[in-house]
């Protein structure tokens, strides 16, 4: 019994000892960003080509045209959306899913998937538990990439789209999200538009820019104004006095604009009511 006990303990003691961290062949990966107001999210294990062929037709490629891949290692590559978003153009609730992929010559298969203890164990694929399924165009790359990458850019001027990119080895492929954050902006207004200038300001703008009532957007305006005439308030308040049809108004707010804009030195607002005056001659 003693010698049995004896062995136990060498037994515990060496799987102790055994536990040494080392380098993962796939190391962890994760890229976020805010698209308009919502947290994007990606992460993933990111496998090396190390000398192999990875995208190809036939059984000599580690992913041959046409078959399932996971779309990273270990469990795959898990994309998250803090509020409900589109992909491709289909409506997505917010949450995770997993990303699958059917590469191709010059198309891929794109899916997110609901079931998220799925993993690798992609044979058991469903697509009744598919989120979203779309195709995608690939693109070769100039410059080969060793360790796939993922990376959220290409995001618009208006913040309501961005581009989701696989990179690896000579291949680029791309997908589109898009974000509604119009009925939080909302909400935010209505809690907090008799707070300060600051908050007037934003809502008057966010009024001009998205084609709300303009008639609103002239009442903050003016409040903003009211409660601290700096000229990049007046700058806005001529904008909106131009977007509801007073020119006269707009070309007397916006001088006012330059003279203050000037007096602090700011050169861009000078030049931005320059243009804005140019634009309404």
């Amino acid at each position: 019994m003693k010698k049995l006990l004896s062995l136990g303990l060498i037994a515990l003691a060496f799987m102790a000892e055994a536990q040494v961290k080392t380098p993962s062949a796939s190391p962890a990966g994760s890229v976020s960003t805010v698209v308009g107001l919502t947290d994007v999210k990606i992460d993933y294990s990111r496998p090396r080509v190390k000398g192999r062929k990875i995208f190809g037709e036939g059984a000599g490629f580690l992913t041959p045209y046409g078959s399932i891949w996971r779309t990273g290692a270990n469990n795959g590559t898990f994309i998250s959306f803090s509020d409900d978003v589109t992909v491709e153009g289909a409506k997505l609730p917010a949450g995770k899913y997993l990303i699958y992929t059917w590469p191709g010559a010059s198309e891929w298969t794109v899916s997110l998937y609901k079931d998220l203890e799925l993993g690798a164990d992609y044979e058991h694929y469903d697509k009744t538990k598919e989120a979203a399924n779309f195709k995608v165009k690939s693109e070769k790359l100039a410059e080969k990439i060793e360790t796939l990458t993922f990376n959220i850019g290409d995001i618009s001027d208006d913040s309501k789209s961005a581009k989701v990119q696989l990179a690896w080895e000579n291949t680029s492929v791309k997908f589109t999200i898009g974000v509604d954050f119009d009925a939080k902006v909302m909400k935010s207004i209505e809690a907090n538009t008799a707070v300060s200038a600051g908050t007037y300001l934003q809502s008057a703008v966010y009024y001009l820019e998205n084609g709300k009532d303009l008639k609103k957007a002239s009442e903050w305006i003016n409040k903003a104004a009211d409660m601290n005439p700096a000229y990049y308030i007046l700058y806005q308040k001529a904008r909106i006095q131009k977007a509801i049809g007073d020119k006269a108004g707009a070309m007397t707010t916006s001088a006012a604009s330059k003279v203050a804009a000037e007096k602090a030195k700011n050169m861009d607002y000078v030049k931005m009511n320059d243009e804005l005056q140019k634009s309404m001659k």
